[in-house]
């Protein structure tokens, strides 16, 4: 007997549809931009349902579904929507995107074609001072006159390190060993494939305030600009329990019911013998670990006993 198939129709999301192709620009000479896509919100549920029929559920239980899948990490459905963007990434921030190694990537060759004759540059204003609590961060500016100083002096270095590669090329030196002192700030082109469950593994790191400044302008506009019109329900879904929720530790949730009972000494001694709160002069220091709680904390406006 001869089975019947019912006719599939490929995902068609209209918002995205409008935008293929259009370079959204990000820094001074970057961009992102949608080539392809594969899937929409309503995969997921067809995933999770293991289904193909049509208006079986209404759009309120296929929201609710998928707000279900993300609370409780259950991330298959969300491997069924791929992307493939077309990016414009200076090299030192290409550097942190490529080590997300979920992705399917061909990157521009300078071993085949000439390098991008472009490189980021930072305005005056925009040089930042390296962190104190977190050693790979920054936090605060330079003063406008060093920043004038620094600027000119990365546009004199960008400027000498492709005259310099340009006569390494007109004299005949091989792309491959031409390249190899151009500054990180160099662009790069690639194109990047990647499923919407580990796209938004990606934009939960490189969209928090603790993740660079360039790779973090990405990121924003991957996820603000592209995301949100390709998958609203999973959009929201991953914006609700993922960028704006807090998750405690079973330290943090004893420290929390200490604080929450008015029993604010047990709370300091509770943070004392776990290691995370020491007196140090007279006074109480918290260490990274806490201090992170104390910022889920202020986020409810409540005050840890020990500051």
């Amino acid at each position: 007997m001869e089975r019947q198939f019912e006719t599939i129709e490929r995902a068609k999301v209209n918002e995205i549809d409008e935008i293929l192709g259009q370079p959204f620009y990000v820094l001074d000479d970057g961009f992102v931009r949608i080539i392809d896509y594969i899937g929409d919100d309503s995969s997921i549920v067809q995933a999770a349902r293991v289904s193909y029929g049509k208006g079986t559920k209404k759009l309120r239980q296929d929201r609710g579904l998928i707000r279900y899948l993300m609370r409780h990490h259950h991330t298959t459905p969300f491997e069924m929507c791929e992307i493939k963007l077309h990016v414009r990434v200076p090299m030192d921030t290409w550097r942190q995107w490529i080590r997300h190694r979920t992705a399917n990537v061909n990157e521009y060759s300078t071993r085949y074609s000439v390098a991008i004759d472009a490189a980021y540059q930072t305005n005056p204003d925009a040089w930042r001072t390296q962190g104190t609590d977190n050693r790979q961060g920054s936090e605060g500016v330079l003063q406008q006159n060093t920043g004038e100083t620094l600027s000119r002096q990365e546009q004199t270095f960008q400027n000498q390190a492709r005259t310099i590669y340009n006569e390494r090329l007109e004299q005949g030196v091989a792309r491959e060993q031409a390249r190899k002192d151009l500054p990180l700030s160099t662009y790069t082109e690639a194109y990047w494939k990647i499923d919407l469950h580990n796209l938004l593994h990606f934009l939960r790191l490189r969209m928090d305030d603790h993740a660079q400044y360039e790779i973090r302008t990405y990121a924003k506009t991957i996820g603000e600009q592209i995301v949100r019109r390709w998958t609203p329900i999973a959009w929201e879904a991953f914006h609700d329990y993922r960028m704006t929720s807090a998750a405690f530790s079973k330290m943090e949730l004893d420290l929390l019911k200490a604080i929450t009972g008015g029993k604010d000494e047990q709370a300091i001694e509770l943070a004392k013998s776990n290691g995370v709160l020491k007196e140090k002069e007279g006074q109480l220091k918290p260490n990274l670990e806490l201090r992170e709680f104390e910022a889920k904390l202020k986020s409810m406006q409540i005050k840890p006993p020990w500051s």
